[in-house]
């Protein structure tokens, strides 16, 4: 039977509560973890996240997913976006300082409900839809505990490539609105996203880190997909090569998943990229044990 537990952090920096929660079978045996990263606008719960947190912990795998801390969802709030002004507030270095304080959390004992033996942290694996993508991929880069990262729809660079005019008109206002247009509200985002990424360029450069990075990297996309273009994933790979692509035909953004998700399954193209991202990281485990020797007979045969 499965296992559910979540819990709250508090950002060292900010002093703002999020929560995070994670899922697993308790065999008693440690097993590899993964993180998931959602991205703009989205939140741990949004629609069928819950359905991949149960897929990924019936393969075996220790599944946490969390809410960064300015996404706009509130410690025992709605569930959905209602803190506006804290979305305002996000930056880029602030959700890689949140994912990275997750991952302290996970190796340190008791910061956390998760019980110390079922966690193989040698086999941290980290997952990014859409901009989160791209939060996985700078914090591999960062990160030597990050065995390996796969990517759903990711944007290829974080950098605001606003029109001068735009970005002028932005600085003098100090705020940005977008549309959710799931919602109808319309989100603000100050100036200071911006002012964040200039000032923390080199940590937060996409392009120029991605060719350095040394875990293993799937890279997937959906040919449809109407948020994020699928050159995305090509200049990707073009900055790794050694990186998969796995390219699913017909899927869009958010590979058939929507808010509220009252399914009792992932729709199919989601159940394909779960599928394809557990796999990924399987071989990836197996080919650790060949190289160490430490293959349990079960994988001995297939290898």
């Amino acid at each position: 039977m499965l296992r559910t537990v979540e819990f709250l952090l508090t950002g060292r920096a900010h002093g703002r509560p999020f929560a995070a929660d994670a899922t697993w079978q308790p065999t008693g045996h440690p097993q590899p973890v993964v993180v998931f990263v959602h991205g703009f606008k989205g939140f741990k719960d949004w629609g069928h996240f819950g359905l991949l947190a149960r897929f990924f912990a019936e393969k075996g795998f220790v599944f946490v997913k969390l809410n960064l801390s300015h996404n706009g969802v509130v410690v025992g709030g709605t569930g959905d976006l209602e803190d506006l002004e804290a979305f305002g507030r996000n930056n880029f270095s602030l959700e890689l300082d949140d994912l990275g304080q997750l991952l302290d959390a996970l190796h340190t004992p008791g910061a956390t409900p998760l019980p110390a033996e079922s966690l193989n942290l040698s086999r941290l694996f980290l997952v990014g839809h859409s901009r989160g993508g791209a939060l996985v991929l700078l914090k591999a880069a960062e990160d030597p505990r990050v065995a390996a990262v796969a990517t759903w729809a990711a944007v290829a660079d974080l950098h605001p490539r606003w029109p001068a005019e735009v970005l002028a008109q932005w600085q003098r206002d100090g705020v940005l609105y977008v549309p959710n247009t799931r919602t109808g509200q319309q989100l603000p985002m100050y100036y200071q996203i911006a002012e964040d990424f200039y000032k923390n360029r080199a940590r937060l450069d996409l392009p120029a880190l991605m060719p350095g990075l040394r875990q293993p990297v799937l890279l997937i996309h959906g040919d449809q997909d109407e948020t994020v273009p699928l050159a995305a994933v090509h200049q990707l790979h073009a900055a790794q090569p050694r990186a998969e692509v796995f390219v699913v035909p017909g899927a869009g953004h958010m590979f058939g998943g929507a808010h509220p998700w009252a399914g009792p399954e992932l729709p199919a193209p989601a159940r394909l990229i779960a599928e394809q991202t557990a796999r990924f990281f399987e071989l990836k485990i197996k080919s650790d044990e060949l190289k160490t020797g430490d293959v349990p007979p079960e994988h001995a045969e297939a290898a």
